[in-house]
């Protein structure tokens, strides 16, 4: 089991210099075009993959790293760059997760690298679990998807919104309910193929923040994928139903507090947080890195701002957050990276700390730049709008205290 260190090994190292080069040379010179575009910013993403960034094997080496540090470390620099070109090339890792955790070897090999496509031409994916009524709550998901036994197809009905990368996937991997009276439990993952009929893209949203980064709705209208897109196979999901149907006739028996406290979706989502923790850290220290600089060139009254006590201080307390956010990060993610349980919710805790502090930091940076920071022509105006999405996807920060607490308290997770 590799040992909690808060030093990079050499490789590790060298991947965060290539990286933090790519974000200063190639992301961060584009971030105010396509912000003010809108666009998904395929040159970028383009460039991203001829050069290794956007590429499935530099992810896989990236997950498989022992330490767990190599996935936020890599977050961190991307997003130092720009959030929404960030998540424009991180987006597809989504799906190409949820394709990892529930499919076959088979189907992580056919689907996986249709993902990404190559650097003449590149792809992107979608994974698309939220819906108008179904956010946070994942019970009151309505998108259903029925078994046509006598084709072997999947037939799947319903709206998915806040999708990345929704609509112009190369893939679409859906989560659909497949039996209602199963909760969470009766919920099972489809492969969407490249042009599959009835798929179609919805609303695109014009957001606050991450404006690079495709935001839209997609609508499936009697979509058909074959037997074999369902994630995992049937023979799984009929196994996992059947369980779900023993424990409903058993939900009179007791449960211990080590049996409360285990949840397996909780156990998923805790791991991939701290990810987005690391998102925001890199968002934070962006705008933390422009308003030294600032305090320490911009002179009023014959000296710089940083010599005033009122700024100082200010960089003082973005510091101390950053460095803190990054420290609950790696932590959560080792954790995760080692099988280490998380008793007290540590994959939220990093999340909601390091969310909450990139809103917090921006915002200090554009009050120490004063006027210059309200404007488009400095950086951290863009980083503050960025900053907002951190505390809402993933589990807004009233969910993830709300998995903070039940958890110190023994309570299940629903």
């Amino acid at each position: 089991m590799a040992e909690f260190t808060f030093e990079l090994n050499d490789d590790q190292r060298q991947v965060r210099d290539w990286l933090h080069g790519f974000a200063a040379e190639v992301i961060r010179p584009a971030a105010a075009e396509w912000d003010e575009r809108e666009e998904t910013p395929w040159p970028v993403i383009q460039e991203a993959a001829k050069v290794g960034v956007y590429s499935l094997d530099f992810y896989a080496q990236q997950y498989f790293d022992p330490t767990g540090l190599s996935i936020p470390m890599v977050m961190e620099e991307l997003f130092w760059g720009d959030a929404g070109i960030a998540l424009s090339i991180v987006g597809t890792g989504l799906a190409a997760v949820g394709v990892l955790a529930n499919g076959t070897e088979e189907q992580i090999g056919t689907w996986i690298p249709q993902m990404y496509g190559d650097p003449d031409e590149v792809k992107v994916a979608a994974f698309c679990s939220s819906e108008p009524d179904a956010g946070s709550d994942v019970a009151a998901m309505r998108t259903r998807a029925v078994y046509d036994e006598a084709k072997d197809e999947w037939v799947l009905n319903g709206t998915k919104t806040w999708a990345t990368n929704g609509g112009i996937a190369n893939v679409h991997v859906v989560v659909a309910v497949v039996d209602p009276g199963a909760g969470s439990k009766g919920h099972a993952s489809f492969i969407v193929p490249p042009a599959t009929p009835g798929l179609s893209q919805g609303q695109k949203f014009k957001k606050h923040g991450i404006r690079a980064s495709h935001t839209a709705e997609v609508v499936l209208e009697n979509v058909r994928v074959p037997g074999h897109c369902l994630l995992g196979g049937k023979e799984r999901l009929d196994e996992r139903l059947a369980r779900a149907r023993e424990a409903r006739a058993d939900a009179g028996a007791a449960r211990t507090g080590a049996e409360r406290v285990k949840n397996a979706a909780m156990a998923t989502f805790e791991a991939s947080r701290p990810a987005v923790g690391a998102m925001a850290v890199g968002t934070a220290r962006a705008a933390y890195e422009v308003a030294l600089d600032y305090a320490r060139t911009r002179h009023q009254f014959g000296r710089p701002i940083i010599d005033n006590q009122g700024v100082a201080f200010q960089l003082v307390d973005m510091r101390t957050r950053i460095d803190a956010s990054r420290l609950l990060v790696w932590r959560a993610s080792w954790m995760a990276a080692t099988g280490k349980p998380f008793t007290a919710a540590e994959g939220s805790m990093s999340k909601l700390y390091a969310s909450e502090t990139a809103k917090d930091v921006t915002a200090r940076a554009v009050q120490i730049l004063g006027g210059n920071g309200f404007t488009r022509e400095y950086p951290v105006e863009r980083m503050h709008r960025d900053s907002a999405i951190y505390t809402i996807f993933e589990g807004t920060s009233e969910i993830q205290r709300l998995v903070i607490a039940r958890t110190l308290a023994g309570m299940p997770i629903r």
